[in-house]
């Protein structure tokens, strides 16, 4: 074998297994960071409504706040965004 062959070393593929492993890990959190933007609020307010009943308090302000944010969510959703309204309506 000659100097200029490269040799498969376990140091690159544990490198290159790596990095696939963080692109993996990366595009998973933009998608949870999306579905979390979309319907956060959503979740805050059923998960409100959940712990004032589970406390014997009256959570039906905070569910109908979440039927509503799940309304709102909904007509975000079916909106289309190109890059001439992509900010359009955002908080």
């Amino acid at each position: 074998m000659n100097r200029f062959e490269h040799v498969r070393s376990p140091v690159r593929e544990r490198g290159q297994g790596m990095t696939e492993y963080l692109i993996v890990v990366a595009l998973i959190a933009v998608a949870a960071i999306g579905t979390y933007t979309l319907f956060g609020q959503t979740l805050r307010q059923q998960t409100a409504g959940l712990a004032l009943e589970v406390s014997g308090q009256d959570g039906g302000n905070a569910i109908t706040g979440a039927q509503g944010n799940a309304t709102a969510a909904q007509g975000a959703a079916a909106t289309r965004k190109g890059l001439e309204n992509f900010n359009a309506g955002n908080h």
